[in-house]
């Protein structure tokens, strides 16, 4: 949608260790990122810490920048650009307005959103949608997809829903919040107490008695037998996650009814993840669920079993999908490069949407 756009947006990826400053152009990054430390508990250094990286950036790009545009974790009023009571910034206590604050400093309109939103949405305009349409298109199946729901697995479990083209923000800036969904193995918990870094490392402490403090990466080592310890407690760990995304996915899907993209650290371990997701998903659906990182997933996929039926009294026919199906696959560009690519396109988006208004 973008992809050949000559506007450029100044970009950030904001861990608590590293700030990463960065620039898009054309879906592309088109500068050396600019890497500065983290200030997590003086809210006045990291607003200067933010400036002053997004300075350095623009010093390196030949034309001025359309915007400024970044993910940032909540809770936030986004559409203010108002960030909340950030557990992982103390500093950031009783709202801090640091979009209004950046686009004071730069003369640029500034947008704010979460993570899971921005790689939704890089991957619905840049990423796995076009790929996968193309795909269907390349094998002669007339059907092709609108809607996409992006997940990401990681320290939580975020998500972000576009719907034609169009991100979901919802009316309080609350769309996409499947963290908050019911957990299917502890009801009085939410689901992201089954789905995160934490949920992995806890069940596999449960399973094997193993108190050792080993990283999902280590233990999805163990699952492939390429390191010491209890694999049928790791594959458990895996498995039982891919159990609570199956029932948080499932309410999302009777709703939303598109391509399902999965993103973030722990999709590392997808192999031991999907599997069980296809495997509970089922019943709760009306549309067959497809794991399209097999080759038997992507092949009953591309298959196009559509049928044209006659129009009665009339020598016209119209075609008949009978299947209703979707996918699941992985991120086509990257986590990291999605969330980029999404805040580049949803700043593109607003000031073409406030143009029209």
């Amino acid at each position: 949608m973008y992809e050949h756009d000559h506007r450029t947006v100044l970009t950030l990826d904001a861990g608590g260790t590293n700030f990463v400053f960065s620039a898009i152009r054309g879906c592309r990054e088109v500068v050396k990122p600019v890497r500065l430390d983290a200030v997590t508990d003086d809210v006045e250094r990291c607003l200067a810490v933010l400036a002053e990286g997004f300075r350095q950036v623009r010093q390196r790009l030949p034309d001025a920048p359309a915007a400024i545009s970044f993910a940032f974790p909540g809770p936030a009023d986004y559409e203010a650009g108002i960030i909340g009571d950030l557990p992982n910034f103390p500093c950031f206590r009783g709202g801090v307005a640091m979009g209004p604050y950046l686009s004071e400093q730069f003369g640029l309109p500034v947008f704010i959103n979460n993570d899971g939103n921005l790689f939704a949405y890089g991957e619905a305009l840049a990423g796995a949608l076009p790929q996968m349409n193309a795909r269907l298109k390349e094998a002669g199946s007339t059907r092709q997809y609108k809607n996409l729901i992006g997940l990401t697995l990681g320290t939580g479990f975020g998500a972000g829903v576009v719907l034609d083209g169009k991100l979901l923000r919802g009316d309080n800036g609350c769309g996409g919040d499947v963290w908050l969904m019911r957990n299917v193995h502890h009801p009085e918990l939410r689901v992201e107490e089954s789905v995160s870094i934490r949920a992995v490392k806890r069940v596999y402490r449960e399973q094997s008695g193993d108190d050792s403090p080993l990283s999902p990466k280590e233990i999805c080592e163990i699952a492939e037998g390429r390191r010491k310890g209890n694999r049928q407690a790791a594959l458990h760990a895996f498995s039982e996650m891919g159990e609570a995304i199956a029932d948080a996915l499932a309410h999302a899907l009777d709703i939303i009814d598109g391509l399902v993209v999965v993103g973030g650290g722990l999709s590392g371990a997808a192999k031991f993840i999907l599997p069980a997701v296809i495997d509970a998903i089922g019943p709760w659906l009306q549309m067959q669920v497809l794991d399209l990182t097999s080759e038997e997933g992507m092949r009953l996929f591309l298959e196009d079993p559509s049928v044209h039926v006659p129009v009665p009294g009339s020598r016209k026919s119209v075609l008949y999908r009978k299947e209703k199906k979707t996918g699941i696959l992985l991120s086509a560009l990257g986590t990291s490069e999605a969330v980029s690519v999404g805040a580049y396109a949803y700043a593109l988006a607003q000031i073409d949407s406030s143009k029209h208004h």
